[in-house]
């Protein structure tokens, strides 16, 4: 797989759309990324087409456009980062702050992921496949976090499913990791 030299300047993956999101607050002072956490994403449900993620994740998000939209009309998340179904790699929040993606969560016995993590949504549902353009653009952002952060290696790169398993399932059965593991080998 060809992969792309991605840059950070000031917690921004350079030459990328970056919508920023306001779901964000600072990372305590003692934290290192060592986690990188995937994560599944789409609104309404099922549907792979416009901008309500993006909206959803600037608390812009026309509740009235959907029946669904009603149920988080009040939820205030983020992610640092979306993949789309074309593979389109967008991010909401500079990698030195902290996301609102995880929740009540845990891993390695150590709480509160976000503290320690980076939150990457692939648009998809946990039963659809996910398009090979996603996992390209997963794996040249991985490269990236994974040069900038020593500390997370492959064996920190997890589903919201193992960091909040009584709560959540994503990325799904249809996320592929044996091939996303295969791919960072290489």
């Amino acid at each position: 797989m060809q992969l792309m030299q991605l840059t950070v300047k000031e917690g921004i993956v350079q030459g990328i759309p970056y919508y920023p999101s306001p779901n964000y607050n600072q990372r305590p002072a003692d934290s290192i990324i060592n986690l990188v956490i995937l994560h599944n994403i789409s609104l309404p449900p099922g549907t792979f087409s416009g901008d309500a993620i993006i909206d959803f994740f600037q608390n812009k998000l026309d509740i009235d456009a959907d029946p669904y939209y009603q149920q988080i009309k009040e939820t205030r998340v983020s992610a640092h980062f979306l993949i789309r179904r074309d593979g389109l790699l967008i991010q909401f929040v500079p990698l030195h702050l902290r996301a609102w993606h995880a929740g009540v969560s845990s891993f390695d016995g150590v709480p509160n992921c976000n503290d320690y993590s980076i939150g990457i949504e692939l648009e998809g549902t946990d039963d659809i496949p996910y398009e090979l353009c996603q996992y390209r653009s997963l794996v040249n952002l991985l490269v990236l976090l994974k040069r900038i952060n020593p500390a997370v290696t492959n064996e920190r790169i997890v589903g919201h499913s193992d960091v909040a398993p009584d709560r959540k399932t994503d990325p799904g059965s249809a996320f592929d990791w044996g091939f996303l593991r295969g791919e960072l080998c290489t």
